[in-house]
C-alpha cells in the first residue's frame, strides 16, 4: 500500500503525525504497475462483490468477544482473539491461483511499521499472537475467514478494505462504513496487557455498566450510584475523541499505561480542553452541579457534540467519567475513595496545621489540605516498564490537582509500588503515597516568629480506603492493599523506602511529641439532620493524680470537601477545671440558623477543637467533619418491568426547609431503561411535595437502577435510587 507522499529532509519522508482515528485517507481502489495490455479486463480476475461482518448483538463475534451490550451496529472485537467474516466473489476462489487480503487501516497516514496499516494475509494456521486470516469454509463463491488481530495491536476504530492480486498490480475494494471494525482492548486474552484471570472481577470491572460510589465521612460513609453507561449509543466513539482531542498518536493507542495517563490528562479540562470543567467554589453559572449528574453518558455525548468542556465536576464526576472511559475501551476499571485524603502541596509527607498562639487555626500559613474523601481511579495492566512485581491495579487519577510533566494528570502508578514505597516508579508514585500516609503535625506559630511542633498525628490520613465489592453494592476495603497497618514493622520500612527514594520530610518530628500532661481530649457531633439544631460534646479526661486547668477553643466551619474552609460559623472559648482521675464533658449547642445561610454543595461541618492544660503547656488538637443528612428522593415504578413495555416511573421530593426553594431542576436516569432526562420546577414550598411521572421503555433485561437528583439555588446533594429487575420479553 502506497504511503501519502510528503516533503523530503535528508532523503527520508517526513509524514504528518497521525492523531485522528477520525480523518481519513483512502487506499486507491487500483494499484496497477508496469504497462497494462489493451485487453486487460477487471472482471476477468477475482473479484469482490460483498462482504459480511456477522455483527449483530446475537452472532457470535459480539457474543464471543462480550462486545454484544454495545449500542452500536458496526462490528467490535476484542484484540488477540479470532473473528469471522465473510467475502462474496464473482466466481469461485480457487486458492491454487486466487490471490487475496484483508487490510486494515486507521488514521489518515497509515503505515505498516507504525501498525496503522495492517495487511492480513491468508494463512494456512493461525499463530498465537499475530494477526492472520484462515479460510474456514468455501461454499460456491463464498469464502468465511477466521481472523485473528494481534493482541498488541492499536485499539480504535479501523476501515477495512480486501485487496485482490493480479499479474498487473491489485484491486481493492472502496471504502465502505459498514465494514469499519472497532478493536478493544481484551481482559480475556491471557497475551493482552489487561489480562485479568477472574470471571467475576472482569464481569464486574469491564461489562458492569452501573457502579457505586462512597463519598461523605470517614464516621458516615454515603454512597450514590453511578451510570457508567459505557455501552450506550455514542459513547464508544466519544472515548475516541477524546484521544483524538489529545492529539495521541494512534502508534500508542495499544498500549493500556500510554491510554490511560492520556485519559487522566483528558477527562479533566484544566490545560488541554479536556471533558469536564472543575469547579470547588460553590458558583456553578453556565453550568450544572457537580452533585445533580447522575452518570457519564450526558457528559461525554455534550463533549462530543459541543467539542467544548462541560461544567462542572468534582473528584466523583472526573472519577465516574474516566470509569466509562476505561471500561468502554475494554480496561478493567474501579472507583477508589480514600477517606481523609492528604493533599500535600510541598510533598513533604506532612500535613502541616498552624495554630496561633490561643490555638485557633493560622489560615494564612496552613496551606494543605486535607480531604474529608478523595476518588481516583484504579486501572488493572501489566507494567512492563517497572520491575516484575509491580503490575495489576494501577492509581489513575483525572482530578486537576498538581502538575505532572507538564499537565494536570496523575498515573498509572502502581498500588504495589506505593505499598512498599517505592516511589522512584514512574508515574507520581510520590504525590500518591503522601495522599494515604502523610503525617498530620500540629505546630504553633509563635508571634517571634518561631514555629514549635505541638503534637502529630499519624494515623488520621488515608484512614480507610475502599472500593464497591465484586457482585453487589457492597463497600469493600481495599486499605491494605495500599499501606501496611500503622506501627508494624513493614509500614516504617515503607516509609524509610519512600524517603530514600526522594519523598521529602521537612520537620524533624520523632520524639518531639510528648506530653507532659495525663489530659486526653475527644469530641462527638451528634448525628445532624440539615435544617435542625445539634449538640458538640466535649470529653476532657485526667488520668493523672495533679490537678488541671484547662482553656479550650471549638471553631465550627462551612467547608468543601476539599477540607478547604469557607466561613466560621461558630466559635466559642471556654474554661475548664479537672480533679485527679476524672473525666468532664462540655456541650456545644449549633443552632440551624448558624450554618443554614453559608451551607456548601455536600453541606460538610468541619469542626475543630483546640486546648492548652495551662499548668504544662499542653496542646490538644482534635478536628472532625460530619455531613448532614439530607433528606432523599423517592423513586416508584408501575407497570410490568419487561423489556419493551411501558411502564410509569414517579419522582417525589419534600422539601425540608423553612424557606422555598427555587429552580429546582430533577435529573432521572437508568441505563437499559432510559436516556437521561430532567425536569425544571420554579419553586417548591416548606414541606411542600413535588411529583413528576415519566414513562419509561426499557431495553435491557436483568438487574438495572434508576437514579434521581435534586439541585436548586439552596439545596443540593439530594440523591435517590431504586433497583428494578427487568424481565426478558416473553416469547410470542
Amino acid at each position: 500500500m502506497s504511503e501519502s507522499s510528503g516533503a523530503t529532509f535528508g532523503g527520508r519522508r517526513a509524514v504528518p503525525p497521525n492523531t485522528s482515528n477520525a480523518s481519513e485517507n483512502d487506499p486507491p481502489t487500483m494499484e496497477l504497475h508496469g504497462l497494462v495490455p489493451r485487453g486487460f479486463n477487471l472482471q476477468d480476475y477475482l473479484n469482490v462483490t460483498g462482504v459480511h461482518l456477522f455483527k449483530e448483538r446475537w452472532d457470535s463475534n459480539k457474543v464471543d468477544h462480550h462486545t454484544d451490550k454495545y449500542s452500536n451496529n458496526k462490528l467490535i472485537v476484542r484484540r488477540g482473539q479470532s473473528f469471522y467474516i465473510q467475502i462474496d466473489f464473482n466466481r469461485p476462489y480457487n486458492p491454487r491461483r486466487d490471490l487475496f487480503r484483508v487490510e486494515y487501516v486507521i488514521g489518515r497516514y497509515p503505515q505498516e511499521n507504525k501498525g496503522t496499516y495492517i495487511p492480513v494475509s491468508v494463512v494456512s494456521e493461525l499463530q498465537s499472537g499475530k494477526w492472520g486470516a484462515k479460510v474456514i469454509t468455501r461454499e460456491d463463491r463464498s469464502v468465511r475467514l477466521s481472523i485473528q488481530s494481534s493482541p498488541d495491536c492499536i485499539v480504535g476504530k479501523f476501515r477495512m478494505y480486501v485487496a485482490v492480486w493480479t499479474p498487473y498490480g491489485i484491486i481493492r475494494t472502496s471504502r465502505n462504513p459498514e465494514t469499519d471494525t472497532y478493536i478493544l482492548f481484551n481482559p480475556w486474552c491471557e497475551e493482552d496487557a489487561v489480562y485479568l484471570d477472574n470471571a467475576k472481577e472482569r464481569e464486574e470491572y469491564v461489562l458492569n455498566d452501573i457502579g457505586v460510589i462512597f463519598y461523605g465521612d470517614f464516621n458516615d460513609i454515603k454512597s450514590r450510584s453511578w451510570s457508567y453507561g459505557q455501552f450506550e449509543d455514542g459513547i464508544l466513539d466519544a472515548c475516541l475523541y477524546v484521544m483524538d482531542r489529545a492529539k495521541m498518536d494512534l502508534s500508542g493507542r495499544g498500549n493500556p499505561i500510554k491510554v490511560s495517563r492520556v485519559g487522566s490528562a483528558m477527562i479533566n479540562a484544566k490545560d488541554d480542553e479536556g471533558v469536564i470543567a472543575g469547579s470547588w467554589d460553590n458558583v456553578y453559572a453556565y453550568g450544572i452541579p457537580p452533585s445533580a449528574w447522575t452518570g457519564s453518558v450526558d457528559i461525554l455525548l455534550e463533549y462530543r457534540s459541543s467539542e467544548n468542556p462541560v461544567r462542572y465536576g468534582q473528584c466523583w464526576v472526573f472519577a465516574g467519567v474516566f470509569n466509562t472511559f476505561l471500561r468502554c475501551l475494554g480496561i478493567p476499571a474501579r472507583v477508589v475513595t480514600n477517606y481523609f485524603s492528604a493533599h500535600d502541596n510541598n510533598a513533604n509527607l506532612q500535613l502541616d496545621i498552624f495554630l496561633e498562639e490561643d490555638g485557633n487555626v493560622n489560615s494564612k500559613l496552613t496551606k494543605d489540605s486535607v480531604w474529608n474523601y478523595h476518588c481516583w481511579n484504579e486501572a488493572w495492566m501489566t507494567r512492563p516498564d517497572l520491575p516484575i512485581g509491580f503490575g495489576g491495579w494501577q492509581v489513575v487519577d483525572s482530578t486537576p490537582q498538581e502538575n505532572s510533566d507538564g499537565m494536570y494528570r496523575c498515573g498509572p502508578a502502581s498500588v504495589q509500588a506505593i505499598k512498599h514505597g517505592n516511589v522512584c516508579f514512574q508515574f507520581d508514585a510520590p504525590f500518591v503515597f503522601a495522599e494515604v500516609n502523610s503525617d498530620l503535625v500540629y505546630i504553633t506559630a509563635k508571634k517571634d516568629g518561631t514555629h514549635v511542633v505541638e503534637t502529630l498525628d499519624t494515623t488520621h490520613i488515608g484512614k480507610l480506603i475502599v472500593t464497591k465489592q465484586v457482585g453487589g453494592d457492597g463497600i469493600k476495603d481495599i486499605t491494605d492493599t495500599y499501606k501496611f497497618q500503622e506501627g508494624q514493622e513493614e509500614e516504617r520500612l515503607a516509609l524509610e523506602t519512600a524517603l530514600m527514594y526522594g519523598a521529602k520530610k521537612s520537620l524533624n518530628t520523632e520524639g518531639v511529641v510528648k506530653s507532659r500532661s495525663d489530659v486526653h481530649m475527644n469530641f462527638e457531633v451528634e448525628n445532624a439532620v440539615l435544617g435542625r439544631d445539634f449538640k458538640v460534646t466535649i470529653t476532657f479526661r485526667n488520668n493523672g493524680p495533679a490537678h488541671y486547668t484547662i482553656t479550650a477553643y471549638l471553631s465550627g466551619n462551612i467547608t468543601f470537601y476539599t477540607g478547604v474552609a469557607k466561613a466560621e460559623f461558630k466559635n466559642k472559648t471556654f474554661d475548664v477545671t479537672l480533679e485527679p482521675l476524672s473525666f468532664k464533658k462540655e456541650e456545644v449547642l449549633i443552632q440551624a440558623g448558624e450554618y443554614m445561610g453559608q451551607l456548601l454543595e455536600q453541606a460538610f461541618l468541619h469542626f475543630f477543637v483546640t486546648a492548652r492544660v495551662n499548668e504544662t503547656k499542653d496542646v490538644l488538637a482534635k478536628q472532625k467533619s460530619i455531613v448532614l443528612t439530607i433528606p432523599k428522593v423517592i423513586i416508584k415504578v408501575h407497570g410490568a418491568q419487561v423489556v419493551g413495555s411501558d411502564m410509569v416511573v414517579t419522582i417525589e421530593f419534600t422539601n425540608p426547609l423553612k424557606e422555598t426553594l427555587k429552580n429546582i431542576w430533577i435529573y432521572l436516569d437508568g441505563p437499559g431503561v432510559t436516556k437521561p432526562i430532567r425536569k425544571m420546577f420554579q419553586e417548591i414550598q416548606p414541606n411542600s411535595t413535588v411529583k413528576w411521572e415519566e414513562v419509561c421503555r426499557p431495553w435491557a433485561s436483568g438487574p438495572r437502577k434508576l437514579m434521581a437528583s435534586v439541585t436548586s439555588d439552596s439545596l443540593r446533594h439530594v440523591y435517590g435510587e431504586l433497583d428494578l429487575q427487568i424481565q426478558r420479553r416473553p416469547p410470542m
